[in-house]
């Protein structure tokens, strides 16, 4: 009877040579590598806005346009603002791949005056954590 060494077997105990072992390694590992690369994605067409100079009192209503260029669904979960003169609307439902959708961010300049750059952060299931928005602008006195 031809036998071969244990080291030339396959882990299911035939003994069809190390191949078998390279083919189910390479097989795993192609599957583990299929399985990092299925994830949603967070890309923001402008994430930069300029508002102008403006009255102090007025709303500023900006925009923010949110693309899913991934190949999962996306959740926006959160969004954090530096100040209670900023509010925040985002789609709370999931971003199906490809979808764009839009972020409403207001502003509301009666209690802020000058010069203005702020900062939300935008947060989801995107695997690169948070996303900043900013917008600046003028707010005049009189």
């Amino acid at each position: 009877m031809d036998k071969l060494p244990d080291i030339f077997r396959n882990p299911l105990g035939s003994a069809k040579g190390i191949f078998y072992l390279k083919e189910f390694i390479f097989s795993f590992l192609l599957l583990l590598s299929l399985k990092s690369t299925s994830q949603p994605k967070l890309e923001i067409t402008e994430a930069k806005k300029d508002f102008g100079s403006v009255k102090r009192g007025e709303l500023i209503k900006n925009t923010f346009e949110i693309r899913n260029t991934g190949n999962q669904p996306l959740l926006l979960t959160e969004a954090e603002v530096s100040c209670s003169c900023t509010t925040v609307d985002f789609p709370k439902q999931p971003i199906l791949p490809g979808e764009k959708v839009t972020v409403l961010i207001n502003f509301n300049t009666a209690t802020v005056y000058g010069r203005q750059d702020r900062i939300v952060y935008l947060y989801s299931n995107d695997p690169k954590g948070r996303h900043k928005l900013r917008y600046k602008g003028n707010v005049l006195t009189k």
